[in-house]
Order: structure tokens, then C-alpha cells, then sequence
């Protein structure tokens, strides 16, 4: 899944391949060098995680609002 591009990964994709970055980080046991490339990775999954947390949030709040763009009586998601 590495070879994967990040832009072209889902929410899952990028969640699960995040996971798997962040147990073998926390192992210890990579190469330095292996290592920051994949610090590197991790930190472009983050963000591809938060960008589409931010798209179904904005999806969201496109959904709940009436004609005259006012809320529906939805409230605000916190934290996102």
C-alpha cells in the first residue's frame, strides 16, 4: 500500500496505512534513516486524514443548512 499515492488514498486507506506507520515507528527497531522517511509518510497521511475529515464536515454542514443557507437546527461538530 506504500507505493500508493496519498492524494489518490480514502479516509480508510490512509488511516489504516497511518496505523501500520506509527507501530513501526513505536517498535524502535527501523533504520534511521528508514525511519524519517517514515516520520515523513506518517506526517502526509495525517494530513490527508484531516483534509478528509475537513470535506465531510463541509458536506455536512452543506446538508443541515436550509434554502436561506441557516442552520437546521444541527449543531456544530467539535473538534474538526
Amino acid at each position: 500500500m506504500a507505493d500508493k499515492p496519498i492524494e489518490e488514498m480514502s479516509f480508510e486507506d490512509a488511516i489504516r496505512e497511518l496505523e501500520t506507520v506509527v507501530t513501526q515507528l513505536d517498535r524502535g527497531d527501523v533504520a534511521l534513516e528508514d525511519s524519517i522517511k517514515l516520520y515523513e509518510r506518517g506526517a502526509a497521511l495525517k494530513a490527508r486524514c484531516e483534509a478528509k475529515l475537513k470535506e465531510a464536515e463541509e458536506k455536512v454542514a452543506q446538508i443541515t443548512l436550509d434554502a436561506n443557507g441557516q442552520p437546521k437546527g444541527a449543531t456544530p461538530v467539535e473538534g474538526l
